[in-house]
Parts: structure tokens; sequence; C-alpha cells
């Protein structure tokens, strides 16, 4: 059992899962002793998906069609609501997803099979859908790269959500797709407070370079929003009208914002964080969060699980939208086009 603080991780502790009656704890850790704590080494497992595009019916998610290149996000967020999945392959919610990560090695393989066939519909593929594409693991690996040259060769629109600065390495990919409005891409920015954004998120981008990351995409043609993500009652929403103007300030051109969802293990994970980083703001925030979400810590409710309900989740709610209208963001997100979709070798056979 872990007893000490985990350094760089959002969670300090593996939760059981959820799908086992039996729980095996094994010591020692891949572990990094230090003054301050302990240091867990990431770990990388080859997945062997068959198929990369997964299919989403959800009418408040925003897309039908996604791909995640990790499964697992080395990120460490504290709230992700992604926690959970990694219980479907038999580790923990915990440390495990920030430090057991999936890679799948064939994900640009796979796409091109799939854009290849002749039921393929062009259509709007979103990455970081579930785990961030951009995490750390992707400067080692070029996943994400290898996804975008596949739909830079097909001309399929792609849109992005990243917490990390890592994605104006592809620029230059992403402005040959946005020259034919194909390619948009959101940042995630949850606080513009450095502190609050190594303790919460420890491995992402800190907020100065997300918004650098804004400013290089938008003067790259590439259409940049903002996503307040996720908007944390009593902590971080009065950050809401600041983060705006200056994403706005940086070129983002659309704003969105997203409730904190709390879902099975990921609860008690971000209790444990609060009583850690923020013991005296702990109760406020989580009646806050019960307030918004009808008296529980999470609410799978179609059409409110994005946005909350209730008194508070209205005043966040219009609080966002005036800030956005003074900022002058648009809401939701550029409309991408299919136009331009080919396959490879069309071109050249529209010459016999």
């Amino acid at each position: 059992m872990i007893t000490e603080r985990i350094i760089g991780r959002g969670a300090n502790s593996n939760p059981q899962n959820r799908f086992e009656s039996r729980v095996l704890i094994q010591e020692p850790f891949d572990e990094i002793q230090a003054d301050s704590g302990i240091s867990l080494q990431t770990r990388f497992y080859a997945d062997h998906s068959k198929s990369i595009v997964t299919r989403n019916t959800s009418p408040d998610v925003g897309f039908e069609a996604g791909i995640n290149p990790y499964r697992g996000c080395e990120h460490g967020c504290s709230y992700c609501y992604a926690r959970p999945t990694h219980e479907y392959l038999g580790f923990s919610s915990g440390v495990d997803f920030e430090s057991r990560i999936m890679v799948k090695f064939d994900a640009a393989a796979l796409l091109r099979a799939e854009l290849s066939k002749p039921s393929w519909r062009p259509q709007v593929v979103n990455m970081s859908g579930v785990t961030d594409c951009y995490q750390p693991a992707e400067r080692k690996f070029g996943i994400t790269r290898a996804c975008l040259e596949v739909f830079l060769e097909f001309m399929n629109p792609v849109a992005i959500v990243t917490k990390n600065a890592l994605v104006t390495r592809d620029i230059d990919l992403l402005a040959q797709l946005a020259e034919q409005n194909a390619a948009a891409v959101f940042v995630s920015i949850t606080s513009l407070d450095l502190g609050l954004n190594r303790a919460m998120e420890p491995r992402t981008s800190p907020p100065g370079q997300r918004l650098e990351a804004i400013r290089k995409l938008s003067n790259a043609g590439i259409p940049a929003g903002v996503m307040v993500a996720p908007v944390i009652p009593g902590l971080n929403e009065h950050e809401i009208a600041r983060i705006l103007e200056a994403a706005a300030e940086a070129g983002a051109r659309y704003a969105g914002h997203i409730m904190l969802r709390l879902p099975h293990a990921v609860a008690p994970l971000f209790e444990r964080w609060l009583e850690e980083h923020y013991p005296g703001r702990k109760k406020h925030v989580l009646d806050l969060v019960r307030s918004v979400r009808r008296g529980k810590m999470n609410d799978t409710q179609c059409g409110a699980r994005m946005r909350g309900e209730g008194p508070f989740a209205e005043h966040i709610d219009r609080m966002f939208r005036v800030a956005r209208a003074k900022a002058g963001i648009s809401e939701g997100g550029p409309a991408l086009s299919t136009a331009a979709f080919r396959w490879p070798g069309q071109d050249q056979m529209a010459l016999f």
C-alpha cells in the first residue's frame, strides 16, 4: 500500500476496481524514493485493438466518431472523468490510470484502413474524446501525429481537444487541413493559477504555454478555441472571465465549458485530493458539487451531465455567456467541411 505522497501524480492511491471481487496489492511499485515523497515510473503497454474509430450516440457529447490513441493518461488530472475506463482493462482508476498507459501502435494503420473502406462516410473525427491525444507519451511515440498524417492524406476533417502545448508540434499538418476547413483545435484551460494547475493537473502544460499554443495555432490559420473544463464550483468558477479574456487575446475564436463530473471512483479520489491540497475548501466545494448534481457527486442524466442543474449551475452558465460575449468569442466551434475528402490516388485517376 502507498503510504507516502506521490510526486507528480493527481491520485495518491489505487482504489479497488469496481469489477474485481479480489484485490492484489503489489509491493514495491516501480518507484524512486525522494525526500518529498515517492516518484512512480510510468509503464507503457501495447494495445492490440482491432479497430480505432469509436462511435458515440449521446447527443450532449458533440461528436459522433472519435479516436483515442492512448488508454490511460499521464497528465494525471485529479478530477478526470475518464479514470473509470481503466477498470475495464483490469487496472485501477487511481495511480494506475496515470502510470499504466496503453499505446495503440497500430492506430494510423487502422485509421487508414477505416477511411479506405467504400462504406466510410466522410465526417469530422474527434481526437481526445476520452484521454488526451497529446499527453506526454505522444512526445515519445508520435501516434497522434501519424494519425494526423492519415487525415491529411484523405483530407478528412479532425477536431482536437488538449491540455498540452505539444499540439503546436503538428501545426504543419493541421494548417494544411485548415486550408480546406478540415481542422480545429480546442485548448482546455482549467485555471490560470499556476499553483492550482500544478496540483490539480500535474503533467499538463502550464497555463501560459496553453495560451501561447492558442496564439501559435491561430497565427497559423488554424481555428482555435478554448474549453473551460471542468468548471469546479468553489474552486475555479471565479476565473471564467479571466480565462476567456486571456484566450481571446491569444486568438481563440470559440469557447465552451463543462461542469465537473465525478463518476465512480473519481469522487473519493477527488475528495482525497481536496483534503490534501485544499482542506479548508473541501466541504464548500463538495457541497456545491452536490448542489449542481441533484444532491449527488455525479449525474449521468443526458442533457444535464455537461452543464449541471440548479441555481448555481444556472449562475455559472449565465456568467460564462456574459464573459464570452464580452471577450468577443463565439459559442461552440467551427462547422468543419468534408468537401475536400478524397481517397488517395483519386486525383491522379481522374486524369485517365
